[in-house]
């Protein structure tokens, strides 16, 4: 009687920490991967905050608007100035470019703790021409490294008020305040002065303001269709 055939022989595959260390290396870069995949394309949920935009400056570097309008993009805040002599040199192309393709746009200002507030306002307004149909100025307030020996708040309160004083009456319109984590917590400008708030927040919605926040700073990841570089993405609160 012939012999059964045999089964057929298993192949024993030898773990060796070199053949860890690789398998971790590729799920670890698959994981990155699809995280910055994830957050180059992610918005917060267009049927809970309708209308969102973003922020550019002259790091976002040429801007197709046509396409960033199609990919969502309903508004967009320009930087004009940081300081007072930072003036963006993106500015003005980017302004005749956002009211070319009908975006609504707004400028926005970097502001300083170690500048005069007087000449800060003067910086802005020579930058941003009156408009009426621009968005309310915005003053971006953030503890940056230009500035070591910062203001007491009470100080800093009454700076950033002759500030927005005098970039309102050349707006004709109150401005918004962009107020970081930090320096919400180091100054409480929230309570000290009664703006319409714009705060920060990756992916989840801020709460550390002792008012509510009507703009949001939702991603600092997210891409745009028609522009190479980098740009921030906000929605607003219905």
């Amino acid at each position: 009687m012939p012999n059964a055939p045999r089964g057929r022989r298993r192949i024993a595959v030898r773990i060796t920490p070199l053949r860890l260390m690789i398998a971790a290396v590729l799920i670890g870069t698959l994981l990155v991967g699809g995280f910055i995949w994830f957050a180059r394309h992610w918005t917060p949920s267009h049927s809970r905050y309708p209308v969102q935009g973003l922020t550019v400056s002259a790091a976002s570097g040429a801007i197709n608007w046509r396409m960033a309008r199609a990919d969502g993009a309903d508004f967009v805040y320009i930087v004009a100035t940081s300081g007072t002599h930072g003036r963006d040199p993106a500015f003005d192309d980017y302004l005749a470019g956002a009211r070319a393709e009908g975006l609504r746009y707004g400028a926005l200002h970097r502001y300083s703790l170690c500048e005069r507030p007087y000449d800060q306002a003067t910086a802005f307004i020579a930058t941003v021409p009156r408009d009426t149909a621009m968005l309310p100025p915005a003053v971006q307030l953030d503890l940056g490294d230009d500035c070591a020996a910062r203001p007491n708040r009470d100080t800093l309160l009454a700076d950033l008020n002759i500030f927005l004083n005098q970039i309102e009456t050349h707006a004709a319109k109150p401005a918004l305040i962009r107020v970081s984590h930090d320096f919400e917590a180091r100054y409480d400008v929230a309570s000290g002065i009664n703006r319409t708030l714009w705060l920060e927040g990756g992916f989840f919605p801020p709460d550390y303001a002792t008012r509510r926040w009507v703009l949001w700073t939702a991603s600092t990841w997210r891409r745009v269709d028609g522009i190479d570089g980098q740009i921030e993405w906000n929605v607003v609160r219905p």
